[in-house]
């Protein structure tokens, strides 16, 4: 599903030449659950970005559904970002205005869906996290448990093949992560490719496969037995 071949990621800082990412060469099959591991400046939000289209690479090969998505247009790369993957970070981002359904509803709002498909949507999704009864109240009105898991819906109700979360639980008191964690991990049961970037230890052993990143580098792949006897 995706494929990261010879991955290189630099950044110009003055007159310093950054090397973000090095010689990243990775697979992902469908479905999977990733931890992306490692310390703070060892490019795991950047590989992230990378992978959700974010970020462009200094050089290499980016492969989404064997399509490479290096060569596509801006606005090609829109799309399919938009259509294909879903994003969670650490601080919500959330319209402070719109209400939790309208929040919920802003990419089917841009895909063009029509209002009575909209709502149908926002509807089970607000009911698939738990927070129907939240619909109607903006973010300041939700505790942080709330706010993510109208950042989760949002992220997953236009129906992306992967769900790229960064720090998912950083910023949440330890039963709110609890409850974000299982969320995360029963859409990956149903069928969702899941990535996340965490620095918690016990988050990222929950994974089913592990890597660890250093200086930008894969330090450390801990493949699923069954991928490693096909690799």
């Amino acid at each position: 599903m995706i494929r990261l071949t010879d991955i290189q990621r630099d950044f110009q800082v003055g007159d310093q030449q950054v090397h973000a990412l090095r010689d990243i060469n990775l697979q992902v099959a469908a479905g999977e659950y990733i931890s992306i591991m490692g310390p703070s400046g060892s490019g795991k939000s950047t590989l992230l970005n990378m992978i959700g289209l974010l970020d462009q690479p200094t050089a290499g090969h980016y492969q989404l559904d064997r399509q490479d998505v290096t060569t596509l247009s801006d606005e090609q790369q829109a799309r399919t970002r938009r259509e294909k993957i879903g994003f969670v970070f650490q601080f919500f981002h959330l319209v402070p205005r719109l209400t939790a359904a309208q929040n919920i509803a802003l990419p089917l709002m841009l895909s063009g869906m029509n209002e009575k498909e909209r709502n149908k949507r926002v509807a089970q999704a607000l009911a698939q996290m738990g927070i129907t009864d939240r619909a109607a109240h903006r973010p300041d009105q939700l505790s942080g448990g709330q706010r993510q898991r109208v950042a989760i819906a949002r992220a997953t109700v236009i129906g992306p093949a992967v769900l790229l979360a960064d720090e998912p639980t950083g910023n949440l008191d330890s039963a709110s992560g609890i409850e974000v964690v299982r969320i995360l991990e029963q859409l990956n049961a149903n069928g969702l490719t899941l990535l996340v970037v965490t620095h918690d230890e016990a988050l990222g052993k929950r994974a089913k496969r592990r890597i660890h990143m250093i200086d930008g580098a894969i330090e450390r792949d801990t493949l699923p037995t069954a991928m490693a006897t096909d690799a």
